[in-house]
């Protein structure tokens, strides 16, 4: 009879088709989160909606002619009401990525959380326009870059979570 051979070619007769048994998770073992990596995307994250609101009301105001945030005469920047409408943008993009590490740190399925969270948050900043009186046209391009910067600040971030994201190790798995 042959003796057991070591390495990669040993015959394992009860797990034929896995020569390792699987890995179980144990309890407690969760995800850890890169914070490095998770708040350095959510910077970007926050740049990149700051120029996708500044370039919504350039496109609106320059190219459509539509004017919102600000008086006719501003001309197509508008005034200082356009800076704080960027600023405003970066700094939910902020926001959502402090609750995107929160979410992570502690909640089951973190992501379908911040993903309601978004759509629900998405909704309230398409509706706020039509809540104030101005002309319709205006409130429409309103929420159309209010959508935008809010689907650009969930889309991101959600790749930015999966990337800073890893799994959990069991003890005495020695690999990273």
């Amino acid at each position: 009879m042959a003796s057991p051979q070591s390495g990669w070619d040993r015959n394992y007769q009860d797990q034929p088709t896995r020569p390792y048994p699987p890995v179980q998770p144990q309890q407690g073992d969760r995800p850890s989160v890169d914070a490095g990596k998770l708040w350095a995307g959510g910077f970007g994250t926050a740049v990149v909606a700051a120029l996708v609101a500044l370039v919504g009301i350039l496109l609106v105001r320059g190219v459509l002619g539509i004017h919102i945030l600000s008086p006719d005469d501003a001309g197509t920047y508008g005034d200082a009401t356009t800076t704080t409408y960027a600023f405003g943008a970066f700094g939910i993009a902020i926001l959502a990525t402090a609750a995107v590490h929160l979410l992570l740190l502690l909640m089951p399925r973190p992501m379908a959380f911040f993903n309601w969270i978004m759509l629900l948050v998405i909704a309230v900043g398409v509706l706020i326009p039509f809540t104030a009186s101005a002309e319709l046209e205006s409130q429409i391009a309103t929420a159309a870059i209010n959508l935008v910067i809010g689907l650009c600040i969930m889309s991101l971030l959600n790749s930015v979570a999966a990337i800073a994201t890893r799994a959990g190790r069991t003890q005495g798995d020695g690999m990273l």
